[in-house]
């Protein structure tokens, strides 16, 4: 059986435990999308029936013990804005089953922050790196490729923690299939060891930028989109005709010591 191929169609997640937050790192396992798609696409902007879109990302979710109606995502843009949920505010979220375009569209950024528990926090990749980060109080989702970075999204959604934050880099392109151009490696080129020739390690220009933002316990986990075909899905190797995984985001609820 290869990677990508899973006799239950639960998704495998990659948990990672943060302080007072989990943050759920997928990738192609799990889930009902075929072809391309195969098999936990959770883009709805991909090209793949939102039906088993929505499935999938109601089985992530369930995973991660989001309740139906708290997951919340974004209209990603490639910029640097944190859009944050403040308590009674999530409501405004769209869902994954109204189709109505009379209902608000999720807000247009590209990491999103708050300090809600039970709230699952979205964002979606297909070569851009998934981020993480917690502090015990407030948890961020950050999606960050190469224009992301260099509009400061990782730095905007770090400042929005407090002290004690950590965070977590999940698997994006690596400098190994990753070629950029001049005017694109210039950008990054004050970066210890991101540049190498015409290669560019996203990884290590968000480290960086996070630890240069006060973040001292930065975690990374290892992959290549591009390469590992059967572990995730990759823009950059298969054009337009790809899903997206992703990170979910949970801050924890508090238990009663009793």
């Amino acid at each position: 059986m290869s990677f990508s191929e899973r006799s239950d169609g639960w998704p495998r997640p990659v948990a990672v435990e943060l302080p007072g937050a989990t943050a759920y790192f997928s990738d192609r396992r799990g889930g009902v999308s075929s072809g391309p798609f195969a098999t936990l696409n959770l883009g709805l902007g991909s090209g793949d029936d939102p039906a088993r879109v929505a499935e999938n990302r109601g089985r992530l979710a369930a995973v991660a013990g989001v309740e139906a109606g708290r997951l919340r995502w974004l209209l990603q843009v490639h910029g640097g804005r944190v859009h944050r949920w403040r308590a009674g505010s999530c409501d405004a979220a769209r869902r994954d089953d109204e189709a109505d375009a009379s209902v608000a569209e999720p807000p247009r950024a590209d990491a999103h922050v708050t300090d809600e528990p039970g709230v699952g926090l979205l964002v979606l990749t297909a070569d851009c790196l998934p981020v993480a980060l917690a502090d015990g109080t407030t948890v961020a989702a950050v999606h960050a490729g190469w224009r992301g970075l260099a509009a400061g999204v990782v730095v905007n959604a770090a400042r929005q923690l407090g002290a004690g934050a950590v965070a977590c880099i999940g698997p994006g392109i690596g400098p190994c299939c990753y070629r950029v151009g001049g005017e694109v490696a210039a950008r990054f080129a004050g970066y210890d060891g991101a540049v190498r020739g015409d290669r560019l390690d996203l990884a290590v220009v968000c480290e960086q930028q996070l630890r240069a933002a006060g973040v001292r316990d930065v975690r990374r986990l290892s992959g290549c989109t591009a390469c590992e075909r059967e572990r995730f899905f990759s823009y950059r190797r298969d054009g337009a005709a790809t899903g997206r995984q992703g990170v979910l985001v949970v801050k924890q609820r508090v238990r009663d010591g009793g």
